[in-house]
């Protein structure tokens, strides 16, 4: 591996880390400062880290891959992803920041909705905190199989003398500086590292499918449109193999983003509500550009690899082998840190998330109720390492798939949380009880489906993706169960100013 490729890393690991410990310095004296960073984020920092946690390593591997085998069709998960995070930042993200700060500053999803609907705290707090142990222990693990991913195509004979495989050393080695920075530093070193991560990634799709185009064996998009022609004359056409079931799956996909919570928990970490418009702007002007970036990645990749006789084995390493390819050991060296940085942006905000709930609606609720301050960052940060480490054993498996994995848990949550998130912030007349229905039936719905197969082939046909199911479900049941439990309004209008 070439000196230039690790001095870019190194220099990448370096600030990764002097901001864990920076933020160690500034905003971890007490379980606000660590879980939410005091509500401290300036509109750009909330913005782009609510766009690189929420990316991960499927914006450079997943969605590329996917597009190299499908072609063009597969880019309606992109545009469906692009209407739901724009509707997530109108309808969630100002309500969800004045809101949670109202019931009593709710630090964490589990703990708003308990304050939101104290009649059935208790079973809210446990029942939401175990969906999001166990749904981001998968979730982190498609993280660390990316990793895994990029030390097996690109270090091999880096780490062929060690005693695990190369792909277990990439899963250790990415788990090990995530731990680093974000048991060191929290919410705010995960925050800021996630803005110099998203900015990153953002240069990095913008720079590899230009020279993919216009670079050394390109040809421009004439050249890469009739390359892919004679692989497959429908290989651009939007709707190719398209059924109307595949068509709503890949838009379904948007659905999820009400219900991440280590997306929506940026909105409450905002300054102020009046800058949530700005962070708006700031956050999709990014998701534009990097959906745009990972989609011509995917198609003009596989048009490159066609005109140049590149065999790729695994399509979603695309990236990896362009990158290994193409540029001066440096730039090599930034795109694989790009690819690091979509992992590791989205790991360390599940970390602390999933940390978050076992700290503050598992320990301090059952087990010490009388933990200070100091007591409960102690216990966030073991969790921070429980849950990592729990997430490496999923991730073990090299033959694990990136795409498929976020695809499991992305469903879970967005059904289980998503129409109880929406419906929590707009309509008053939604019950506590209604409230635990839909998260038990969302995420019953959702993993009865993947059991069943049915997301892969349903009545005989395509697939339907688990979340529509899952999605439909949970709303259906906060809704009926609610006005069937209609005495228990508990909705707490806004003072007046």
């Amino acid at each position: 591996m070439a000196s230039g490729v690790w001095i870019s890393l190194g220099l990448y690991f370096a600030l990764m880390i002097a901001i864990g410990f920076y933020a160690y310095r500034n905003s971890t004296a007490s379980s606000e400062e660590y879980i939410l960073g005091g509500r401290k984020l300036s509109p750009a920092v909330a913005a782009l880290s609510a766009g690189a946690s929420d990316m991960s390593g499927w914006l450079l591997l997943g969605l590329p891959g996917a597009l190299f085998i499908t072609g063009l069709a597969s880019a309606w998960i992109g545009i469906g992803l692009t209407l739901g995070a724009l509707v997530n930042w109108i309808v969630v993200a100002p309500r969800l920041r004045e809101q949670t700060e109202r019931y009593d500053n709710s630090l964490t999803i589990p703990q708003f909705l308990a304050n939101r609907f104290p009649s059935r705290a208790m079973a809210l707090r446990i029942v939401s905190a175990v969906i999001i142990v166990v749904f981001f222990s998968v979730y982190t693990a498609s993280g660390l199989v990316a990793g895994g991913k990029l030390a097996e195509s690109a270090f091999s004979t880096v780490f062929q003398s060690s005693p695990m495989s190369t792909y277990a050393t990439g899963v250790s080695l990415t788990l090990a500086v995530v731990l680093v920075y974000t048991v060191v530093g929290g919410f705010l070193a995960v925050s800021l590292t996630d803005f110099c991560q998203g900015v990153i990634m953002m240069v990095a799709l913008i720079i590899m499918p230009v020279v993919v185009l216009y670079g050394a064996g390109g040809g421009g998009v004439a050249q890469a449109s009739e390359t892919l022609a004679t692989l497959d004359p429908n290989y651009l056409s939007w709707f190719s193999g398209l059924t109307v079931v595949g068509f709503l799956s890949a838009m379904a996909w948007g659905l999820g983003y009400f219900g991440q919570p280590h997306i929506i928990v940026r909105f409450m970490a905002i300054r102020s509500l009046g800058e949530v418009p700005r962070a708006r702007n700031i956050g999709m002007s990014w998701m534009v550009i990097s959906v745009v970036g990972a989609v011509s990645l995917g198609v003009f990749g596989r048009a490159y690899a066609l005109r140049n006789g590149i065999e790729v084995a695994d399509p979603e390493t695309i990236f990896i082998v362009l990158a290994d390819m193409l540029f001066h050991p440096l730039v090599t060296g930034f795109l694989f840190a790009a690819l690091l940085a979509a992992v590791m942006s989205t790991i360390s905000s599940q970390l602390l998330v999933a940390s978050s709930s076992l700290t503050e609606d598992f320990y301090r609720l059952f087990l010490r109720k009388e933990a200070g301050e100091k007591e409960a960052v102690l216990v966030s940060r073991a969790s921070v390492l429980l849950v990592g480490i729990v997430a490496a054993v999923i991730a073990w498996d090299p033959n694990s798939k990136v795409l498929g994995l976020v695809s499991h848990a992305w469903a879970g949550f967005g059904a289980a949380f998503g129409p109880l998130i929406v419906l929590g912030l707009t309509w008053r007349r939604m019950t506590g009880t209604g409230a635990v229905a839909g998260l038990v039936v969302g995420a019953l719905t959702v993993m009865a489906w993947i059991a069943l197969g049915w997301n892969e082939s349903f009545m005989g046909g395509s697939g339907v993706y688990e979340i529509i199911p899952g999605f439909a479900a949970a709303w259906i049941a906060i809704y009926f169960v609610s006005l069937a439990s209609a005495g228990q309004i508990e909705y707490r209008p806004a003072p007046v100013q």
